[in-house]
């Protein structure tokens, strides 16, 4: 939002929600029907074409913000290297709201205009004349509307909300309020309406003018350089005929500076291009890819998962993991996402951060939560695993987290395979389960006497377990078979606090993988359930309290952190996570994983001394 508001600010679908589409649905049918009913040869064609054009525009749209937000993580040629937060997302969450304005006035036009109907596919003379028009009427106006726009009084009531954007994604370019839409349409609309008056227009001129100021607007707002110095070698020119990302960056970092659409050729006639807009542009051409200090290395979920990343839907990414009715009818989509990351053989950078010196990265293993228990794909999984370690290790990170079921102990020993394999990893490997067991034991309620520890048994189980009886706290084990191998790794010490029970009064559960449904039933009104596992248990107790799996709250400075992590809240990052950025920033020479269990309490005492918090206990 602006800083003052001015009138036509909202747009006029916004009561409408998400519900916002219905406004195209009767011309969307309308055009169909008559399509249809008319046959291909009597239907007006481009009437019909108009729906599946605005989808086109949409999926453009979604692959340019997937695109810069790969290029951006892995960092070569990026411009701006600063972050984005969750305010900048939510902000642009509504970037398809002038995607319907652009629908709804194709299908206005073609009612009130007769020459709009029934244009051919392709005219030349069309084409020619919406370019020059564009190049000498809309450039030109655009430049001083844009100039118009920096006046305090209109950029305070309308502008300013376009540019609370300083680092840029590609939809940056179309978040503007509604009034500043319609002033931008109006000028678009002078070599459209031209050669629809002269009887020159197309199919071809209509679509691929917007389609071109689409493409322009992605190109300059997606914050890596992209465009070849070898394309000003060949033709000199064209440094007046369009601009860089780098150039369009630079607009937003000095504001008053820059002021093109596409075309800098103004800029220089006026005298208002940037003195650091070569210096820039070289720069990022220049620039290389990160080399992080830290990676955690997570995987896919569920299939759906992949909308739900940062590089997938940016507004599903800024929200917890939670099913979506409308990703069931993308299952086609769904479908051929999980074939594409079944061919594809190697892990993916996903998303960069810093943290007072540090550079972080997240790799993603292109493999899904049923692929992991299947004893054939458990070697291919491995050696992407394992080609991941080696290639931090050659990039120089200091610090490997093994997130997720990339831990796991039947596949790989919660990591010892990758030790013993390669003695002389640079790469510290971690896989988080002290600091997973300290969140667990400090999310236990002050007071406590007794606890149920139900779930498969690993090696966050027994510590856990070790933890508790050594505080005088009960353990209870409702499996005879699960008590006598805890029994025998206390070796004797603090046996007496280990309980075998089948009653199931106790009000605090600690749970990890394999607990029944059946069994949450069994449970006392009120029961606080404690996950110590790597994902959140079913809820199915609507009278009980679910504390998230391990994980805390990360620091104010915690920089371009704008995605959730899986089904965590924002500003949220699980421990294991957390384990690995602790690691790096205390310097601790060793790894964690395998058998071995780090020092509990020290990683507990190192995180909070980073700034990282414990989650608030659920309320019901």
């Amino acid at each position: 939002m602006a800083s003052k508001p001015g009138i036509l600010t909202d747009w006029p679908w916004k009561p409408l929600g998400s519900f916002k589409y219905v406004i195209l649905a009767p011309w969307a049918v309308h055009g169909t029907y008559q399509f249809i009913a008319k046959g291909p040869g009597k239907g007006d064609f481009g009437y019909f074409l108009i729906f599946p054009f605005l989808l086109a525009r949409m999926l453009h749209n979604l692959i340019w913000i997937s695109l810069s937000r790969h290029r951006t993580a892995k960092g070569n040629n990026r411009i701006v290297d600063r972050g984005i937060e969750f305010e900048q997302v939510d902000r642009e969450s509504n970037w398809d709201d002038q995607i319907l304005l652009n629908g709804t006035l194709f299908y206005v036009g073609h009612m009130a205009i007769p020459q709009a109907s029934h244009l051919p596919v392709w005219r030349t003379d069309g084409v020619i004349i919406t370019v020059l028009i564009h190049a000498l009427v809309v450039e030109f106006l655009y430049y001083w509307l844009h100039r118009a726009l920096h006046h305090h009084f209109l950029y305070s009531r309308y502008h300013s909300h376009h540019h609370s954007s300083i680092v840029t994604e590609p939809i940056s370019s179309v978040i503007h309020p509604f009034a500043e839409h319609m002033a931008y349409y109006m000028l678009f609309a002078i070599p459209l309406l031209t050669t629809l008056f002269a009887r020159t227009a197309s199919m071809a001129s209509f679509l691929g003018y917007i389609m071109c100021i689409d493409f322009m607007n992605n190109v300059g707002h997606c914050n890596f350089e992209l465009i070849p110095n070898w394309l000003f070698t060949i033709f000199p020119p064209l440094k007046y005929l369009m601009y860089t990302p780098s150039f369009h960056s630079l607009h937003h970092t000095q504001f008053r500076t820059n002021y093109c659409l596409f075309m800098p050729i103004y800029d220089y006639v006026y005298g208002t291009v940037d003195q650091a807009s070569d210096g820039t542009y070289e720069t990022s051409l220049r620039r290389v890819e990160d080399s992080p200090d830290v990676v955690h290395l997570t995987h896919l979920t569920t299939p759906e998962s992949i909308y739900h990343l940062r590089l997938g839907f940016a507004s599903l990414a800024s929200r917890p993991h939670s099913p979506k009715w409308y990703t069931w009818i993308m299952w086609p989509l769904t479908l051929a996402t999980v074939a594409w990351t079944w061919i594809c053989g190697h892990s993916f950078v996903l998303e960069r951060n810093a943290f007072k010196k540090l550079k972080l990265q997240s790799w993603v293993i292109p493999r899904y939560n049923f692929q992991y228990p299947l004893q054939w794909s458990r070697e291919a999984i491995n050696g992407l695993i394992e080609e991941a370690i080696l290639d931090a290790n050659q990039k120089g990170v200091k610090v490997l987290t093994l997130g997720l079921l990339n831990q796991g102990e039947e596949l790989n020993g919660n990591g010892e395979l990758y030790i013993q394999k390669h003695r002389d990893l640079r790469t510290k490997l971690v896989d988080g389960s002290s600091l997973a067991v300290a969140v667990v034991l400090h999310s236990i309620p002050k007071g406590t006497s007794q606890v149920l520890l139900r779930g498969n048994l690993n090696k966050r189980a027994y510590a856990i377990a070790h933890a508790l009886c050594a505080r005088g706290i009960q353990v209870n084990v409702a499996s005879k078979d699960e008590h006598g191998k805890l029994k025998r790794s206390l070796n004797g010490k603090y046996g007496g606090n280990l309980i075998l029970s089948t009653i199931y009064s106790q009000k605090i559960w600690l749970v990890g993988d394999g607990l029944a449904e059946e069994e949450q039933k069994k449970a006392p009104k009120g029961t606080l359930f404690i996950p110590f596992s790597q994902f959140p248990l079913k809820q199915v107790r609507k009278d009980c309290l679910y504390h998230s799996t391990p994980a805390m709250i990360v620091p104010r400075s915690f920089n371009n952190l704008h995605s959730c992590e899986n089904w965590l809240p924002r500003k949220v990052m699980s421990a294991w996570r957390v384990a690995g950025i602790v690691h790096a920033l205390e310097g601790w020479n060793v790894n964690e994983c395998g058998s071995m269990m780090f020092d509990v309490e020290k990683a507990w005492e190192a995180s909070l001394r980073h700034g990282f918090r414990p989650l608030a206990l659920p309320a019901m």
